[in-house]
């Protein structure tokens, strides 16, 4: 299974795409930088065509999305919005199911520790995909790889049936199961 990840920016979107055969492998990694001058309509068109163009040159089988957090900055986060809304757009386009994952959630799946700083999810994504040194990876191209593996690492995981509510046991059942 092929999976595009996609780190929604302001000014930068990163993407990286991955696969797994038996184990995750690297394919492919960058940023989608729109020309400076594009603003507004034009920025998000360029980014739009830019995940379009990936989209038909890796052939993902899904694409999971960073969900965006609450800033402080009201107009960044409207900026951060209209960007998730071009990735969302794209996997809408191309008939890809579209998964989302906060944040923490992709620290947590990726270095195991959900207030990981930057630098430690980039380490352990090179250490996770194998990567040469030589690899250049931005840190928005690297984020989006952290977000295709926790989507991964999410798929392989067995969900519960909704539909279905276990209770937790109690001591009294725990007791009465083991002979007690």
């Amino acid at each position: 299974m092929r999976i595009l990840g996609v780190d929604p920016g302001n000014a930068l979107t990163g993407y990286g795409v991955i696969e797994r055969e038996g184990e995750s492998r690297y394919v492919a990694a960058g940023t989608i930088r729109p020309h400076a001058a594009a603003r507004g309509p034009k920025r998000l068109a360029a980014i739009y065509d830019n995940l379009i163009k990936l989209i038909d040159q890796y052939s993902p089988a899904v694409i999971s999305l960073e969900r965006s957090f609450v800033a402080l900055n009201i107009q960044s986060a409207f900026t951060l919005g209209e960007a998730r809304a071009m990735a969302m757009l794209a996997a809408a386009h191309r008939g890809l199911e579209l998964f989302e994952y906060t944040p923490t959630d992709v620290k947590l799946s990726v270095a195991g520790y959900g207030r990981a700083d930057k630098r430690q999810v980039k380490q352990m994504v090179r250490r996770t995909l194998k990567l040469d040194p030589a690899i250049a990876l931005a840190d928005d191209a690297s984020d989006a790889l952290a977000i295709a593996l926790c989507h991964l690492y999410r798929e392989r995981i067995p969900q519960p049936d909704p539909r279905v509510r276990k209770a937790w046991p109690t001591a009294r059942k725990i007791a009465a199961a083991r002979g007690s």
